[in-house]
């Protein structure tokens, strides 16, 4: 019954904008909200799985950002959902080494390869936050990924994929329970590199004024 719901409307009237509006109007948001979750989810899914055969034939980066754009722009996905769409597309493409010694190398060069794809969809400090914490849990579920996790997030940021706000964000309280006493520890130097990087300029304006 639920996959139904958008028949009770007629042909020309079964779309999720009708019939989200129709239900709002009648005082039947949550029903409403109801479908709209249930139809991005499956978008989701689709992008997904569309993006993961996009890449593994090699399809030029260009082709696969406009086709997710498209998607994200039809389907009303937020970039901080798509980005943790493509990542997990990203890392499904590869075989990775379950030799922990070797995973870090591997990833680095995969991922360096992958950048601009990466890059298209964190335009916004949300979608930095929400790679992050991607990048976090996988690192956490992949054990031999355990140490490559601030190798990634370095990688990252001299790509330009991620920024200090976000990862500094991240440090001080918005990551996640997963590892994280083990990814904390790996990140204090970089974070306190990041941190004084972003002091010497203000201190050198203020020694030029």
């Amino acid at each position: 019954m639920d996959n139904r719901l958008m028949e009770l409307f007629p042909a020309n009237k079964q779309s999720v904008e009708h019939f989200t509006k129709y239900f709002t109007e009648a005082g039947l948001k949550e029903l409403s909200q109801y479908v709209w979750n249930q139809q991005t989810i499956g978008a989701r899914k689709e992008v997904q799985k569309e993006l993961q055969e996009q890449m593994s034939h090699g399809d030029p980066f260009k082709d696969i950002i406009l086709y997710a754009k498209e998607e994200m722009k039809k389907n009303n996905i937020p970039e901080p959902a798509v980005i943790g769409i493509v990542w997990s597309s990203v890392m499904s493409t590869v075989e990775w080494n379950k030799k922990e010694e070797l995973v870090a190398e591997q990833a680095i060069k995969h991922l360096k390869q992958d950048s601009p794809l990466l890059a298209a969809f964190t335009t916004q400090g949300q979608s930095e936050l929400t790679l992050l914490l991607k990048i976090q849990e996988y690192c956490y579920d992949n054990i031999h990924f355990m140490k490559a996790f601030q190798k990634i997030v370095v990688l990252f940021y001299k790509a330009e994929i991620l920024s200090e706000e976000p990862i500094l964000k991240w440090y001080k309280d918005a990551h996640v329970a997963k590892g994280k006493s083990v990814f904390l520890e790996q990140m204090k130097k970089f974070v306190e590199w990041l941190k004084n990087a972003e002091e010497e300029p203000e201190s050198e304006a203020e020694g030029g004024g």
